[in-house]
């Protein structure tokens, strides 16, 4: 039902799109007005996030690692899994944002035969992840073509490898399939995969639904529709140099793709899309593990505040700690048995 109801919001979208640039005629609405707003909310609700994340107070070392920190001289350290240094939080970071490399490491869990419990590989998420990901910035840079004049050399370049098996007429792109196809697997195994089902919201089905109905109607305008290019160049020139116009000819297929996309750029502020931006800014992962290299002092320990000490916890609760054969510094007073 949550995959059902999301399913059901995206068609919403696109028929009203269909209907407010199609039978109302509101094409500066959808093409003009609701674009700017939405790169507007985009832009200042993943600023107010990232200074939002930015204030937060870390006053400990919190660093996720699994591997040998730097110690003793004669114990060989793990520089990159747990690094010491900026330079090794740095290469951690890379291989992280670039080639995901957390969900590499990934492994999953099964039980069998009621209660044997194995561990074992899981590379097709992180194969599914890395194929959406980078499927998807190679669109988006191709799409800087229409906001551009004259196009630079490296988005032509880009281009141009995408489309190098030159597949009918006009060029399919590769990253069109994979695109899509990485989408559909992400939402497969969601649905497949109890325990995944299980925690899934709608908040998680909503964004793939949402982006696959960018990619397929993107898809359908390109080799269905058939809709005026230079038109559609001449709107997002448009937009962008503030000189706003409307052309005519402009198919009503490339408002709904518009206003899909306006809706996810409105949307990616809100939602757990904003990985994209928290991943720089997580203690967790941007930290160096030097917990055994320098002492760590909670700077808000403040004098005059009173703590409540080990020793006043043990007097407090000696009795019952001893009653569960629990180890105390003192031993409980006569006649308190």
């Amino acid at each position: 039902m949550k995959a059902l109801y999301s399913l059901f919001l995206v068609f919403a979208l696109a028929a009203l799109a269909l209907v407010g640039a199609g039978a109302l005629g509101m094409e500066k609405a959808f093409g003009l007005y609701i674009p700017f707003l939405a790169v507007a909310v985009f832009v200042v609700g993943f600023c107010m996030r990232v200074v939002d994340w930015g204030k937060s107070a870390v006053p400990f070392c919190i660093p996720t690692t699994c591997g040998q920190q730097e110690s003793l001289p004669w114990i060989k350290q793990s520089t990159i899994e747990n690094p010491s240094t900026t330079g090794g939080v740095v290469m951690r970071m890379l291989l992280e944002v670039l080639l995901f490399r957390s969900l590499f490491r990934n492994t999953k869990v099964d039980l069998h035969e009621g209660t044997k419990v194995t561990y074992s590989s899981s590379k097709w998420l992180w194969l599914g992840a890395l194929a959406f990901h980078y499927s998807f910035l190679v669109i988006v840079l191709r799409h800087m073509r229409f906001f551009t004049e004259p196009v630079p050399g490296i988005i032509a370049g880009i281009e141009a490898m995408d489309s190098m098996l030159q597949i009918g007429a006009p060029t399919l792109y590769l990253t069109d399939l994979v695109f899509v196809a990485a989408v559909t697997y992400l939402f497969i195994r969601r649905v497949v995969v109890p325990q995944i089902r299980y925690i899934s919201l709608v908040q998680d089905y909503f964004p793939l639904f949402l982006i696959l109905g960018i990619a397929l109607s993107g898809i359908f305008m390109r080799y269905f529709a058939k809709v005026d290019i230079i038109s559609v160049k001449q709107l997002a020139m448009g937009l962008v140099t503030f000189s706003w116009n409307v052309p005519e000819g402009i198919g009503v297929i490339f408002y709904i793709h518009m206003f899909l996309v306006s809706v996810l750029l409105a949307y990616f502020p809100l939602s757990k899309l904003m990985h994209m931006g928290g991943v720089f800014l997580s203690p967790t992962r941007n930290m160096n593990c030097a917990s055994r290299k320098f002492r760590h002092v909670n700077p808000w320990k403040f004098e005059n505040v009173h703590y409540h000490t080990y020793e006043e916890y043990e007097d407090e609760f000696r009795e019952k700690m001893v009653e569960k054969d629990l180890p105390v510094d003192k031993p409980l007073a006569e006649g308190a048995e």
